[in-house]
């Protein structure tokens, strides 16, 4: 689905910015003005404007709060962290040394952090014990009562950012009387500055959570769904397979295995002459490569292609025993395929929903139909576990 831009990537990336407006978390108007601006594949126009309407969009923001304006302000907040997060998006060649990647990312937390504190529903950021460390959470809850509900785990992907969780998921959970106890697991978000990248044995990440989730007075612990997005389809489903706490699962989207897609890209190499042609020529492939290095802490693209062998449902699919939904967009360009050999291979209760190019659903993760995606997941989570 073109969005503004013939490039792929410009085009899915203003699309994902532009989709969370049904939960506060763009304005249409801000997004066209923006890519007005930026020319086709320039990634440093990219980076400069969505900078400026953040950095804008959050004086708005705070001169609200001053004044007292308590909604205005939370409003702009919340537009303004996503904004921050788009302009960090490809700033991926090397981020560890990036200062104004660590800037854009630090205004995203902190804005999203001060726009929290405004919500009508309690948000309290937390802390969750991981191999001698932390990873950062928040538990959203659909009121301060601390009545025991159903409640969700939920993670993103190869780039999501816990702040990005709000509007992706945890919005409309709490409009539907869902809990949310949202989290950046190794790779993701803030952990990766912090030296923790992904690893396939995501049991090992999603069990601690659990522990935590058990003790919280407001979760119900009989109504535990674990929620993940993009690579967390992959990480979501090796979890489940280990972690039997969870009562239903769900796959936002089903993806069988992360060498694959690799793979292929390093087919496409071949054929253009190099990892470093394909590169100069994609900004997909540029920022898939750049990225993953980052997120998985490699060195090179090969040292990538070899990491991701590891990820793979081949053998996992078939322990998992909730009740596991898995969702699949008609033209994703990342795991095309790879939802329906998921289910193919799960032996638990199950379900297929393919979301269609023609109902507007079909991009990756169906950015752009998020009420949409909501619609199918809670309904479907709504007959599995809830009251």
């Amino acid at each position: 689905m073109k969005f503004l831009y013939d490039d792929e990537s410009f085009s899915f990336e203003a699309l994902r910015a532009a989709g969370y407006a049904p939960y506060g978390g763009a304005e249409l108007g801000e997004v066209l003005v923006t890519c007005r601006a930026i020319p086709e594949g320039d990634e440093v126009a990219w980076s400069t404007q969505w900078a400026a309407t953040a950095a804008r969009v959050e004086r708005i923001g705070r001169d609200a709060l001053a004044a007292g304006h308590r909604v205005s302000a939370r409003e702009a907040l919340l537009r303004a962290s996503n904004y921050y997060r788009t302009a960090d998006f490809y700033r991926r060649e090397d981020p560890a040394r990036d200062q104004e990647s660590v800037r854009l990312q630090t205004a995203s937390r902190r804005t999203f952090a001060d726009a929290v504190a405004l919500l009508d529903t309690p948000a309290h950021a937390l802390e969750l014990p991981y191999e001698g460390t932390t990873l950062p959470a928040y538990l959203f809850t659909v009121d301060g009562s601390g009545i025991p509900r159903p409640t969700v785990i939920y993670h993103g992907g190869y780039d999501s950012t816990l702040e990005e969780d709000y509007f992706a998921l945890a919005a409309g959970a709490l409009r539907r009387g869902y809990n949310v106890l949202a989290f950046d697991g190794p790779g993701q978000g803030k952990t990766v500055r912090a030296g923790l990248h992904f690893r396939p044995d995501w049991e090992a990440v999603v069990t601690p959570v659990v522990d935590v989730a058990v003790t919280l007075p407001e979760v119900d612990t009989e109504k535990i769904a674990l929620v993940g997005t993009s690579l967390g389809g992959y990480l979501a489903a090796r979890a489940a397979a280990f972690e039997h706490r969870l009562a239903a699962c769900v796959l936002h989207d089903g993806v069988w295995d992360m060498y694959e897609t690799v793979a292929g890209m390093a087919a496409a190499a071949a054929a253009a002459g190099g990892i470093e042609a394909l590169v100069a020529a994609s900004t997909s492939a540029r920022w898939l490569v750049d990225n993953g290095r980052w997120t998985y802490g490699v060195a090179t693209f090969d040292d990538l292609l070899e990491a991701t062998r590891a990820y793979t449902l081949d053998g996992v699919a078939d322990r998992i025993t909730c009740p596991t939904l898995v969702l699949e967009a008609e033209n994703d360009q990342f795991f095309r395929g790879q939802p329906q050999r998921v289910h193919d291979a799960l032996t638990c209760p199950k379900d297929l929903v393919v979301f269609p190019e023609d109902e507007g659903g079909g991009e990756h993760c169906h950015e752009g139909a998020t009420l949409r995606f909501h619609q199918v997941a809670f309904d479907w989570l709504d007959g599995v576990v809830a009251d």
